[in-house]
Order: structure tokens, then sequence, then C-alpha cells
């Protein structure tokens, strides 16, 4: 069998195996998190500013104390559980387990390192959300905390893509690779906290988890045709996941990805945008997370500078909603245009 079609089988067996499992494990988890109740206490009144968010309110409030958070834990939870899985079994003498094991130096262990870090920050958050504890709006991290632990780990990220792994090169789709030397780090670090930013889109049933399908099946197609198999079947796993979360994600939710699964995703999404040298495509895959965030930053400029709203509310898809648009209709109009922008990301990259 020829080499290309034995690692598709991967990819897509290390995918289904990746849903199932996490399909398995959710009514497990789901029956944890609704008998120790683990969701916020209180709709939040407060935007990231400290003004009050009376729209927000009016049409947010029936999710925000009777669903849990957490949902994120699956994600990283069931990725985690295969890598470390196939890993062992590849230390045995059948060869299939051994192809099936997709941890690698250069490919997969900072993706990984970034996934289960952040994730473990978002965990934390999540945790002072449910409870009430922290300074920040609503509970949790303190906003600035959680940007200086995000741009450490960036700064880990760049760091070791840099020394380590010898990338120092930006690629321009279509013209070639420019040589960045050392700004390389400091462009991880911004890009990890401009991705970040996009973690807003975590609202709305089933939103936040079609989109970051479309995302990571993008990558896995870019790190495929760029030779990287096992960066290819990291994606296909934390996809398979995301699907499985989705299944219990759509409306009515049976639970939120929370911060423990969108800083996760949105480190791991960096990471991944460098090994791929994919940096330039990576808001053009991610076109709604830039989009969200930058419908947040708009707002705030504008209540600060023009002392007025551009939207309803922010982020983006409670404008919608509040405009009278179903909340599964937003979801499923965002699912659309994330899939064609991501189709569009793709066949940009891959030009060059």
């Amino acid at each position: 069998m020829p080499d290309v079609a034995i690692n598709v089988i991967k990819i897509f067996t290390l995918g289904a195996i990746s849903f199932l499992l996490a399909f398995l494990l959710t009514p497990g988890l789901t029956h944890f998190l609704y008998k120790r109740k683990l969701w916020r206490k209180k709709v939040r009144t407060k935007s990231i500013d400290g003004k009050e968010v009376p729209i927000f309110k009016k049409f947010r409030s029936r999710g925000e104390v009777s669903t849990p958070r957490f949902g994120g834990i699956l994600i990283w939870g069931t990725t985690l559980l295969l890598a470390v899985l196939f890993l062992i079994l590849s230390k045995t003498n059948i060869w299939w387990f051994q192809k099936l094991n997709f941890l690698s130096r250069s490919q997969t262990w900072l993706p990984l390192f970034a996934l289960i870090s952040a994730s473990l920050l978002g965990l934390v958050d999540d945790l002072l959300q449910v409870t009430g504890l922290g300074k920040y709006v609503g509970g949790g991290l303190g906003l600035k905390k959680r940007l200086i632990i995000v741009a450490l780990i960036g700064l880990i990220g760049g760091w070791w893509c840099f020394v380590k792994l010898d990338w120092n090169t930006l690629h321009i789709p279509g013209i070639g690779d420019f040589v960045i030397g050392i700004w390389y780090i400091p462009l991880f670090i911004l890009v990890m906290l401009a991705t970040y930013a996009g973690g807003v889109i975590d609202g709305l049933d089933g939103l936040a988890g079609g989109v970051f399908a479309s995302i990571f099946a993008a990558f896995a197609v870019i790190a495929f045709f760029l030779g990287q198999t096992d960066l290819a079947a990291f994606c296909a796993v934390i996809l398979g996941a995301i699907l499985a979360f989705l299944w219990f994600n759509i409306p009515p939710a049976r639970f939120y990805m929370g911060e423990t699964g969108v800083l996760g995703l949105c480190a791991v999404l960096t990471v991944i945008a460098f090994l791929t040298n994919s940096v330039l495509v990576l808001p053009i895959i991610a076109f709604l997370l830039v989009v969200e965030a930058g419908s947040v930053i708009i707002q705030l400029l504008s209540k600060k500078f023009r002392h007025k709203k551009v939207f309803l509310a922010s982020p983006i898809h409670y404008h919608f909603e509040a405009k009278g648009w179903p909340h599964y209709k937003v979801t499923m109009r965002f699912w659309v245009i994330g899939i064609v922008m991501a189709i569009i990301g793709v066949t940009i990259r891959l030009l060059g």
C-alpha cells in the first residue's frame, strides 16, 4: 500500500477514534458537571470595561445559570489520552500501533504542550467563575493576568520554534519565504494574543464548536499536503473531539466549552499556524475569530471616544441575536461563513 494511502488512513482513523472516545466519555462528564452544579451562579451584568449590559442580560440570562461550563475538558482530555495511549502502544511490535502514534518532537510536542498548558489555565479561570471568585467581571482570573500567562505560553512557543526547530521564516503565499530572524519570537507572542482575543466566540449553543471544527479541518489539510502527517493527525484528533463536543452542544446545549476549551484551542491554533508556516492565512481560515475580536475592540473604542455603541451588543454574534435573529440562525450562518473562509484560506496557502 502506498505511503500516502497509509497516512490518509492514519489521519482518518485517529479522527474517528477521537470522536467515538469523546462521544462515549461525554455522559460521564456531563453527569459530574450537573451533579456539582458547575455553572455560573449569576448572570454577567457588566462588560469588560465595567459598564452595564442591559441588552445582553435581556437575551442571555436563560442559559448562564443552568448550563455547566468545562466542556473543553472533553476536547483536550481526549487528545491527551489518545496521544499517551498510542505512544505506549507504539512500543509494541505491532506495526499499525506504531503507525498510529502521532507524537513527534518536530511536529506535535509543542502543539500538545500549548494545548494542555493553556487549557489548564482556562480550567482555573472556569473554576473561579463558577465559584464567583476573582476580581474579574463575573468572577475568574483578571484580564491582565490571563494576557500575561498567554504571552508567556507564546514566548515559550516562539523560543522553541526559533531555537529548537530552527524556524525563522515567514511564508507569503505565492511569493515565498522571508527570513525574519529573532523577530519570529515577538511575532509568535503577538499572534498568540490576537488569536486568544477571538475566543469570545464561545457564546451561543453550537457556535464555537462548529467554527473551530472548520478551522482545525483546514489545518489538517494544510499539514497533510506539507508532508506533516503527525501534525495533520493531531489536528484530526482535535477535530474528532470537537465534533463529539458539538453533538452535545447544539441547541439546547448540554454544556459550554468554557475557557478551558477556548483558551486551549486558540493557543494550539497559533502553534499549528506557525508550524505549517501559515500565519498570513490564519486570519482568513479563522476569519470569524478575527471578526468576533474586532467587534469587541470596535465597540470598546467607540464607547470610549464617541460615547456611543456601534453594535447593539458585542461580540458581534450577540448583535445579530439582539436584532431578532434566532440564536440557531446566527450559529448556522456563522458555520457556513467559517467553512467558506476555511476553504479559501487553504486554497491560498496551497498556492504557495
